[in-house]
């Protein structure tokens, strides 16, 4: 193994917003590298919750429609934000490629919910850190279109599996992003005995 790398990796990591991408698409084969390596993670039980619905083409414009209309059938109108339905309307047009991250549950349900949202989590920082690796920025929007009902019916889910948001992949219009972070040493506790 070559940890150097790994570690360059996790740390060269971006978040870059749909926006922010140009409209190069991504070629098959990297779009099932990506695939594959999300299919490596953790999971408990071996359940391998995670289900991804990918949106390319004219089907990222229906992508759009549908979030757009579910913002505005579950917001309050005094809470409605027309900027935040606009963006629903375009954002999924922006990048190249859009995947519906979906939580398939377990019938028996043996497999504690939380342990299979973890899993699907570690199935998509695999295709972040896997999408780095080939130049390649993402965003993971959980917000309440992205994790609605109604997406969750659009992919074909069932009534007790989840959303758990979209996550869009491209190349970034500009320079690679630099990063920060508050040290580790703030955020650690050590008990020793």
């Amino acid at each position: 193994m070559q940890h150097a790398s790994i570690h360059q990796l996790i740390r060269q990591r971006r978040t870059i917003k749909p926006a922010q991408m140009d409209s190069r698409p991504i070629q098959r084969d990297v779009i099932q590298t990506l695939l594959e390596d999300a299919n490596w993670a953790p999971t408990h039980g071996l359940t391998e919750p995670w289900r991804f619905t990918l949106f390319t083409g004219d089907s990222r414009q229906r992508l759009a429609k549908l979030l757009s209309e579910t913002y505005r059938e579950i917001t309050p109108p005094a809470e409605f934000k027309q900027n935040k339905f606009d963006k629903f309307a375009v954002n999924p047009t922006l990048a190249p490629l859009v995947v519906a991250i979906g939580m398939k549950r377990q019938p028996s349900k043996k497999i504690s919910e939380i342990d299979e949202i973890a899993a699907v989590a570690c199935a998509v920082q695999n295709i972040h850190l896997s999408a780095t690796a080939f130049g390649l920025g993402g965003f993971w929007s959980s917000n309440a279109a992205a994790c609605s009902d109604a997406l969750r019916e659009f992919v074909g889910l069932g009534d007790e599996d989840r959303m758990l948001g979209l996550f869009y992949l491209g190349y970034p219009a500009a320079d690679w992003p630099a990063g920060t972070r508050n040290p580790i040493a703030d955020k650690v506790r050590w008990e020793t005995e």
